[in-house]
């Protein structure tokens, strides 16, 4: 046949026209690339294996590699509570319930911020550069001028490169942080004999000392803990470099001549969690550089791509190769029609970043993942937990990296201890609290400016991911412990929750709508009571933790007890404007273009408002995104992608995918319309930020897939300019994998594995489909009301081939 038709081949959707390319071709599919060395932070290509990082700029004769250690913190564990908190809290209610918000707003400033300056506490702390390496190059004195210059990263096996011509010597540099031996490996070659000479030496901005050890060239220091009498954090960074070529010591440089190869190991560590820094950076140097190269970049990329090549999209063959990234990224937000395979690199890169900066056992990707430059990284490179941190996970479980979801979930366990303390202190209450951020040192308080600090459902929102990882991989044992962890939470909630006078209803007091004010008065405030976004969350939660006692079979009257409380919690209101309400009252808002539209939480990451379910509140979501506006900062317009595609608008969707990929070259601060994306695809807020790349990943997987909604939707919503093309690997909650081919917008063939014992719900865009259960036409799966529903075991494949009126 030469129709252009989908085979579904050994489990995978393997296309003739539109489908997922071949290996072979696949291998070098996903690539950036510039022909110039990087001029900034900004513009140089990341590489990290979720513990080191490195990031070269690729200059011709300077070079400097910035380096990163995920677990690099100033600071150190600190009291930060407030004794006036708790006897000035029934007050601050009071005056909330008698309308004074002004006088509450003052009173919480006074008594109920944490104590000691919070995050601009030097022992609040912040995530730090490394250091850097820092080559120089020589040439023959009669230098010629650069020509073939070429930088790039080659996504597929995270690698990146440098290439040029000078002196007609061909110069090539390879970089990776090896996923196989957690090491940091620069390769530098020169395809004429003799003809690679350099310098290099290791330094970061303060309290390092750099000097020889043996062979290699070790950088150690200790930061700052910002309390008197109390250690800082340890490091130890140490480089040894195998060469063809004459090789010296000159205090701490290391000197290279006349060599045609010469490959630099760089190991690190910090003492954290009472990890031994010196002696594991040498056994990890000693035992990677054993390795041959050849071999260490086979391991390497085979560790990678086993989280990597889980999951891909195709939306057509790549056409614009020639362009460099940034030339590309300029044209596609002139015109998002021509390149859609832009978008399939857009969303790769996004898991890229995701594997690149997190791993099983350490820590969650932070603010900027796990790169910086400075010893003073933006908002402390912490993890902000009123949208960002959450955001970081968004892609995780539906692209199928479930495993990157651990550092998250052990970090949410951690905050138990310390976040149980802030519960008594501040509210006097049962449970645990985390407020709108926290470092490594378990922060729990709220913050120290009530504007943005009061929140007081960061550590609600980090449940709903301990929920949704088993939602996807239905693993009981994982359940049963996280379970008391979302017990506590629960505990809070339900002894701190205060009747409003108005209604009845249960509401937290004092809070605030994530950095957003109201007018009142003619008075901008942000304190008040029981926020939009906090009903969602604790409705939530409480649904959660219920769901989750009755899998395992315990607690029945404490589920009484949150089902209660669930049905005193505000219900969501619809405003003036016909948008979805805010705030308790339908106050004005300071500026409605704000860059939080946290009163969404229901639509997206939430499903308590859809489309089908509740028309209604789906309209005044609608009516809120446009009121906001499709500008912001770069994660509010990623957050607007997740938003429009729950609306089941794949042309918005996309509209504010290019809005994400709008071209940012300013690095300084800015809160409301500078948002977009930097020339190496760093999400700009700006400055950078890594959590914008992660939600328009999962903004695009989101277009192809669904499965919030109590069953799977595929396509949901598609935009007109990826109306051919296919997904692979994707997952779905309820436990199970898919693939998925559509042309010319609509569905042609789905493959759903099943990962775990489940009946699945799927709905379906024809009513004419052939149903295969491993390999065998299955003729009692029928559509009833444009549904079909089917039992599987763990291993058990359903194939549909669907065909349109």
């Amino acid at each position: 046949m030469k129709k252009k038709v989908g085979i579904l081949l050994f489990g995978v959707l393997i296309f003739s026209s539109c489908g997922l390319l071949d290996n072979e071709q696949a291998s070098a599919k996903y690539r950036l690339w510039a022909d110039q060395p990087a001029k900034r932070f900004e513009e140089s290509f990341p590489l990290g294996n979720g513990r080191l990082g490195m990031m070269p700029d690729g200059g011709i004769a300077k070079e400097t590699i910035v380096l990163n250690d995920i677990t690099l913190w100033s600071g150190c564990v600190t009291d930060n509570s407030n004794p006036e908190a708790a006897s000035a809290l029934p007050e601050i209610r009071e005056l909330l319930k008698q309308g004074k918000n002004e006088e509450a707003q003052r009173l919480v400033y006074k008594t109920f911020a944490c104590s000691g300056g919070g995050s601009s506490n030097p022992r609040y702390g912040s995530f730090q550069i490394l250091g850097n390496l820092k080559l120089t190059y020589q040439y023959d004195a009669n230098s010629e001028k650069v020509t073939d210059y070429k930088r790039d990263l080659v996504l597929d096996n995270a690698m990146a490169h440098t290439s040029f011509t000078l002196n007609g010597v061909n110069y090539s540099r390879e970089y990776l942080t090896s996923f196989s031996d957690d090491v940091m490996i620069v390769r530098l070659k020169a395809d004429k004999k003799g003809k690679l000479s350099f310098t290099a030496t290791l330094d970061r901005p303060e309290r390092f000392v750099t000097q020889p050890e043996g062979d290699a060239l070790l950088m150690q220091g200790e930061l700052n803990s910002g309390a008197a009498g109390i250690p800082g954090m340890k490091y130890a960074a140490i480089m040894k470099i195998q060469t063809d070529g004459k090789q010296t010591m000159q205090g701490n440089v290391m000197e290279v001549h006349n060599a045609s190869t010469a490959t630099l190991y760089l190991s690190a560590a910090t003492n954290f969690r009472g990890v031994d820094q010196l002696a594991t950076s040498k056994e990890l140097l000693l035992k990677a550089s054993k390795v041959n190269y050849t071999k260490e970049l086979k391991l390497h990329s085979k560790k990678f791509q086993a989280l990597f090549d889980r999951a891909d999209v195709n939306f057509g063959v790549s056409k614009f190769d020639s362009l460099t990234t940034l030339q590309r990224l300029n044209a596609f937000y002139k015109d998002n029609t021509q390149d859609p395979f832009f978008a399939a690199l857009y969303f790769q890169y996004g898991r890229y970043l995701l594997i690149s900066s997190t791993r099983t056992g350490l820590l969650p990707p932070n603010l900027q993942g796990l790169w910086s430059n400075t010893i003073q990284t933006p908002w402390n490179g912490d993890y902000h937990m009123n949208i960002n941190v959450q955001m970081n996970h968004w892609p995780v479980e539906m692209t199928n990296l479930a495993e990157l979801h651990e550092p998250f979930i052990e970090q949410t366990k951690s905050l138990v201890k310390p976040g149980e303390e802030t519960a008594r202190v501040f509210y006097k209450a049962q449970g645990w609290v985390a407020h709108m951020m926290t470092n490594v040192w378990g922060f729990t308080e709220p913050g120290e400016s009530p504007s943005w600090g009061a929140t007081n459902t960061g550590g609600g929102w980090n449940c709903e991911h301990l929920w949704d990882h088993y939602a996807y991989n239905m693993d009981k044992e994982y359940l049963k412990s996280v379970y008391p962890v979302l017990k506590g939470a629960c505990d809070f909630f339900l002894s701190m929750l205060t009747e409003e006078p108005k209604n009845g209803w249960l509401v937290t007091a004092p809070s605030s709508s994530p950095e957003n004010a109201y007018l009142l008065d003619g008075k901008a405030l942000n304190v008040c009571m029981g926020p939009t976004m906090d009903n969602q969350i604790i409705r939530e939660l409480f649904t959660n933790t219920a769901a989750a006692a009755k899998i395992l079979g315990v607690d029945a009257k404490f589920c009484e007890d949150m089902e209660a409380a669930k049905a005193k919690l505000p219900p969501h209101q619809i405003g003036k404007y016909g948008q979805l309400m805010e705030w308790l009252e339908d106050y004005e808002e300071t500026d409605i273009h704000h860059r939080h539209v946290s009163h969404l939480y229901g639509l997206h990451p939430s499903n308590q408002i859809t489309p089908t379910s509740t028309p209604e509140l789906a309209a005044a979501a609608r009516v809120t995104l446009r009121r906001r506006g499709d500008s912001g900062t770069g994660w509010s317009r990623a957050w607007k992608v997740n938003f429009w595609a729950r609306l089941a608008d794949g042309n918005h969707a996309y509209k504010m995918l290019t809005e994400l990929l709008h071209p940012v070259s300013d690095g300084g601060y800015n809160y409301s319309n500078g948002g977009g994306s930097y020339p190496n695809l760093f999400d700009a807020h700006p400055p950078f930020q890594i959590d914008g790349n992660f939600g328009g990943c999962s903004g695009i997987a989101e277009m192809l897939l669904q499965s919030h909604a109590g069953f799977i939707e595929y396509l949901p919503a598609l935009p007109d300019a990826l109306s051919d093309g296919s997904f692979h690997g994707f997952r779905v909650r309820g436990g199970a994998e898919t693939d998925a081919m559509w042309e010319k917008g609509v569905l042609k063939q789905i493959e759903l594995r099943a990962t775990a014992d489940n009946t699945f719900r799927i709905k379906l865009t024809s009513p004419e489909f052939k149903a295969l259960v491993n390999g065998k036409e299955d003729k009692k799966i029928v559509s009833e009301d444009g549904f079909i529903q089917v039992s599987l075991k763990k291993g058990d494949r359903l194939n549909l081939s669907l065909t349109a009126l």
